[in-house]
Protein backbone atom coordinates (compact mmCIF):
# COMPACT_ATOMS: atom_id res chain seq x y z
CA UNK A 1 0.00 0.00 0.00
CA UNK A 2 1.23 3.48 -0.86
CA UNK A 3 -0.22 6.94 -0.22
CA UNK A 4 0.78 10.09 -2.07
CA UNK A 5 0.41 13.22 0.09
CA UNK A 6 0.33 16.61 -1.63
CA UNK A 7 1.16 19.45 0.77
CA UNK A 8 -0.14 22.74 -0.57
CA UNK A 9 1.58 24.94 1.99
CA UNK A 10 4.40 27.28 0.88
CA UNK A 11 5.95 26.93 4.35
CA UNK A 12 8.35 24.02 4.65
CA UNK A 13 7.76 23.31 8.34
CA UNK A 14 4.44 25.04 8.87
CA UNK A 15 1.26 23.89 10.56
CA UNK A 16 0.13 21.90 7.51
CA UNK A 17 3.39 19.95 7.69
CA UNK A 18 2.65 19.12 11.33
CA UNK A 19 -0.77 17.72 10.40
CA UNK A 20 0.74 15.75 7.52
CA UNK A 21 3.51 14.31 9.69
CA UNK A 22 0.96 13.05 12.20
CA UNK A 23 -0.66 11.10 9.37
CA UNK A 24 2.69 9.86 8.04
CA UNK A 25 3.59 8.45 11.44
CA UNK A 26 0.32 6.54 11.64
CA UNK A 27 0.53 5.32 8.04
CA UNK A 28 3.96 3.86 8.78
CA UNK A 29 2.60 2.18 11.92
CA UNK A 30 -0.07 0.62 9.66
CA UNK A 31 2.53 -0.62 7.20
CA UNK A 32 1.59 1.91 4.51
CA UNK A 33 4.32 3.62 2.48
CA UNK A 34 4.04 7.39 2.05
CA UNK A 35 5.51 10.08 -0.15
CA UNK A 36 5.02 13.76 0.65
CA UNK A 37 5.21 16.15 -2.30
CA UNK A 38 5.17 19.89 -1.50
CA UNK A 39 3.73 22.20 -4.14
CA UNK A 40 2.92 25.38 -2.20
CA UNK A 41 6.12 27.14 -3.20
CA UNK A 42 6.12 25.94 -6.82
CA UNK A 43 5.26 28.04 -9.87
CA UNK A 44 2.30 25.93 -10.98
CA UNK A 45 -0.12 27.65 -13.34
CA UNK A 46 -3.78 26.82 -13.64
CA UNK A 47 -5.55 24.75 -16.27
CA UNK A 48 -6.51 26.64 -19.44
CA UNK A 49 -8.79 23.88 -20.82
CA UNK A 50 -6.75 23.64 -24.03
CA UNK A 51 -7.46 19.91 -24.36
CA UNK A 52 -3.88 19.08 -25.40
CA UNK A 53 -3.63 16.50 -22.61
CA UNK A 54 -5.99 14.27 -24.61
CA UNK A 55 -3.48 14.30 -27.47
CA UNK A 56 -0.25 14.18 -25.47
CA UNK A 57 -1.27 11.89 -22.63
CA UNK A 58 0.03 14.51 -20.19
CA UNK A 59 -0.48 18.18 -19.40
CA UNK A 60 0.94 20.55 -22.01
CA UNK A 61 2.65 22.51 -19.22
CA UNK A 62 5.54 20.22 -18.29
CA UNK A 63 6.06 20.95 -14.62
CA UNK A 64 5.51 19.23 -11.26
CA UNK A 65 1.99 18.19 -12.26
CA UNK A 66 3.27 15.67 -14.79
CA UNK A 67 5.71 14.35 -12.20
CA UNK A 68 2.85 13.94 -9.74
CA UNK A 69 0.70 12.18 -12.34
CA UNK A 70 2.94 9.11 -12.43
CA UNK A 71 3.15 9.00 -8.63
CA UNK A 72 -0.63 9.30 -8.39
CA UNK A 73 -1.18 6.47 -10.86
CA UNK A 74 1.04 4.17 -8.81
CA UNK A 75 -0.51 5.10 -5.46
CA UNK A 76 -3.40 3.42 -3.66
CA UNK A 77 -4.48 6.65 -2.01
CA UNK A 78 -4.11 10.42 -2.28
CA UNK A 79 -4.14 13.03 0.49
CA UNK A 80 -4.49 16.72 -0.37
CA UNK A 81 -3.50 18.94 2.56
CA UNK A 82 -3.62 22.72 2.58
CA UNK A 83 -3.55 25.83 4.68
CA UNK A 84 -6.77 27.83 4.44
CA UNK A 85 -6.57 31.21 2.71
CA UNK A 86 -9.78 33.25 2.47
CA UNK A 87 -11.99 30.23 3.27
CA UNK A 88 -10.43 28.14 0.50
CA UNK A 89 -7.33 26.15 -0.30
CA UNK A 90 -4.02 27.63 -1.38
CA UNK A 91 -4.47 28.66 -5.03
CA UNK A 92 -1.31 26.80 -6.05
CA UNK A 93 -2.74 23.54 -4.75
CA UNK A 94 -6.01 24.13 -6.61
CA UNK A 95 -4.12 24.82 -9.84
CA UNK A 96 -2.17 21.60 -9.28
CA UNK A 97 -5.24 19.50 -8.49
CA UNK A 98 -7.24 20.88 -11.44
CA UNK A 99 -4.53 19.94 -13.90
CA UNK A 100 -3.62 16.67 -12.18
CA UNK A 101 -7.16 15.32 -12.38
CA UNK A 102 -8.07 16.85 -15.74
CA UNK A 103 -4.93 15.75 -17.60
CA UNK A 104 -4.71 12.15 -16.34
CA UNK A 105 -6.72 9.48 -18.11
CA UNK A 106 -5.81 6.48 -15.93
CA UNK A 107 -8.62 4.87 -13.96
CA UNK A 108 -8.85 6.34 -10.47
CA UNK A 109 -11.74 4.11 -9.40
CA UNK A 110 -11.34 2.90 -5.82
CA UNK A 111 -8.17 4.82 -5.12
CA UNK A 112 -8.86 6.33 -1.69
CA UNK A 113 -8.88 10.11 -1.26
CA UNK A 114 -8.67 12.33 1.81
CA UNK A 115 -8.43 16.07 2.31
CA UNK A 116 -6.93 18.02 5.21
CA UNK A 117 -7.49 21.70 5.98
CA UNK A 118 -5.40 23.75 8.42
CA UNK A 119 -6.51 27.19 9.57
CA UNK A 120 -6.26 29.78 12.29
CA UNK A 121 -9.98 29.54 12.88
CA UNK A 122 -12.60 29.52 10.08
CA UNK A 123 -12.86 28.20 6.53
CA UNK A 124 -11.83 24.60 7.20
CA UNK A 125 -15.18 23.03 6.33
CA UNK A 126 -15.49 25.00 3.07
CA UNK A 127 -11.96 23.96 2.08
CA UNK A 128 -12.66 20.36 3.10
CA UNK A 129 -15.69 20.30 0.77
CA UNK A 130 -13.73 22.00 -2.02
CA UNK A 131 -11.00 19.35 -2.05
CA UNK A 132 -13.31 16.35 -1.73
CA UNK A 133 -14.92 17.20 -5.07
CA UNK A 134 -11.80 16.01 -6.90
CA UNK A 135 -12.27 12.55 -5.41
CA UNK A 136 -16.02 12.19 -5.81
CA UNK A 137 -15.96 13.03 -9.53
CA UNK A 138 -13.37 10.29 -10.07
CA UNK A 139 -14.92 7.23 -8.44
CA UNK A 140 -12.61 7.56 -5.44
CA UNK A 141 -13.97 6.64 -1.98
CA UNK A 142 -13.37 9.43 0.53
CA UNK A 143 -11.75 8.49 3.84
CA UNK A 144 -13.11 10.13 6.98
CA UNK A 145 -12.03 10.63 10.56
CA UNK A 146 -14.33 11.02 13.57
CA UNK A 147 -14.64 14.75 12.84
CA UNK A 148 -13.98 16.92 9.79
CA UNK A 149 -10.35 16.63 8.75
CA UNK A 150 -9.06 19.91 10.15
CA UNK A 151 -6.28 21.16 12.40
CA UNK A 152 -6.01 24.63 13.90
CA UNK A 153 -3.05 26.91 14.43
CA UNK A 154 -1.93 30.36 13.36
CA UNK A 155 1.72 30.94 14.23
CA UNK A 156 4.31 28.41 13.12
CA UNK A 157 4.15 25.30 15.27
CA UNK A 158 0.83 26.05 16.96
CA UNK A 159 -0.86 23.08 15.27
CA UNK A 160 1.21 20.83 17.53
CA UNK A 161 -0.98 22.00 20.43
CA UNK A 162 -4.30 21.15 18.77
CA UNK A 163 -4.75 17.78 20.49
CA UNK A 164 -8.14 17.07 18.90
CA UNK A 165 -6.95 18.04 15.43
CA UNK A 166 -3.91 15.76 15.64
CA UNK A 167 -6.12 12.95 16.94
CA UNK A 168 -8.31 13.44 13.87
CA UNK A 169 -5.22 13.08 11.66
CA UNK A 170 -4.24 9.80 13.32
CA UNK A 171 -7.74 8.37 13.04
CA UNK A 172 -7.95 9.54 9.43
CA UNK A 173 -4.72 7.71 8.58
CA UNK A 174 -5.94 4.56 10.36
CA UNK A 175 -9.28 4.65 8.59
CA UNK A 176 -7.66 5.34 5.23
CA UNK A 177 -5.24 2.44 5.73
CA UNK A 178 -8.12 0.11 6.58
CA UNK A 179 -10.11 1.26 3.58
CA UNK A 180 -7.23 0.80 1.14
CA UNK A 181 -6.45 -2.67 2.49
CA UNK A 182 -10.13 -3.65 2.38
CA UNK A 183 -10.49 -2.42 -1.20
CA UNK A 184 -7.38 -4.39 -2.21
CA UNK A 185 -8.93 -7.54 -0.77
CA UNK A 186 -12.24 -6.80 -2.47
CA UNK A 187 -10.58 -6.19 -5.84
CA UNK A 188 -8.71 -9.49 -5.55
CA UNK A 189 -11.90 -11.44 -4.83
CA UNK A 190 -14.61 -9.49 -6.63
CA UNK A 191 -12.93 -7.12 -9.06
CA UNK A 192 -13.99 -3.53 -9.59
CA UNK A 193 -17.63 -2.40 -9.93
CA UNK A 194 -19.02 -2.52 -13.45
CA UNK A 195 -18.83 0.76 -15.33
CA UNK A 196 -21.35 2.23 -17.73
CA UNK A 197 -20.55 4.16 -20.90
CA UNK A 198 -20.42 7.90 -20.30
CA UNK A 199 -23.62 9.66 -21.33
CA UNK A 200 -22.77 13.36 -21.56
CA UNK A 201 -25.82 15.53 -21.07
CA UNK A 202 -25.55 19.19 -22.00
CA UNK A 203 -27.91 21.93 -20.99
CA UNK A 204 -27.68 24.04 -24.17
CA UNK A 205 -29.84 22.42 -26.87
CA UNK A 206 -28.70 22.37 -30.50
CA UNK A 207 -32.12 23.46 -31.75
CA UNK A 208 -31.91 26.63 -29.67
CA UNK A 209 -28.43 27.41 -31.04
CA UNK A 210 -29.72 27.06 -34.63
CA UNK A 211 -32.48 29.61 -33.99
CA UNK A 212 -29.87 32.15 -32.94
Amino acid sequence: MKVLIINGSPRKDGNTAIAVQEMVNMFHAEGVETEVFSVGNKAIRGCIACGRCAELGRCVFNDEVNELAQKFEEADGLVAATPVYYASANATLIACMDRLFFSTSFDKTMKVGASVAVARRGGCSATFDELNKYFTISGMPVASSQYWNSVHGREKGEAAFDAEGLMNMRILARNMSFLMKSIALGKAQLGLPEKEPWQPTHFIRDDLKKKN
